[in-house]
């Protein structure tokens, strides 16, 4: 199981990147695709949607669970990942081709406030 140092992560789970100053890539984590199993669908809100920090942004449905997923900072969605449409994509590279959207980070700073690598895993006990 991996934890990138560059990036960011919440409690419950996803993982946030700034790919510029103001846009960032969001996924889930290695171990929240590990504890779901076999993912079979994903599903987004809209692109254009404004949301804040801790709303759900879409849903991931596994062979035996559906799971919310929950925005780490406040902004706009601005781009799906067309890879999803192979939602297994993100059982195998969570944190490369499987990330879920594009977000125009409302305020980059609040990203830098999220758990480090480190503080990740002593949350979930790795």
């Amino acid at each position: 199981m991996t934890f990138p140092e560059t990036l960011r992560y919440t409690k419950e789970h996803e993982w946030i990147i700034l790919e510029s100053s103001d846009v960032a890539l969001i996924g889930i984590t290695d171990f929240a695709q590990s504890e779901l199993g076999d993912i079979v669908f994903v599903d987004l809100k809209d692109v254009g949607t404004k949301l804040k920090a801790n709303d759900i942004f879409g849903t991931v449905e596994a062979v035996k669970t559906v799971s919310d997923l929950f925005l780490p900072v406040d902004g706009e969605i601005i781009e799906h990942n067309p890879a999803l449409k192979d939602a297994s994509i993100v059982n195998k590279e969570p944190y490369q081709s499987g990330w879920m959207i594009k977000l125009k980070v409302s305020n980059p700073a609040d990203v830098a406030a999220l758990m480090t690598a480190a503080d990740y895993k002593a949350h979930i006990g790795k």
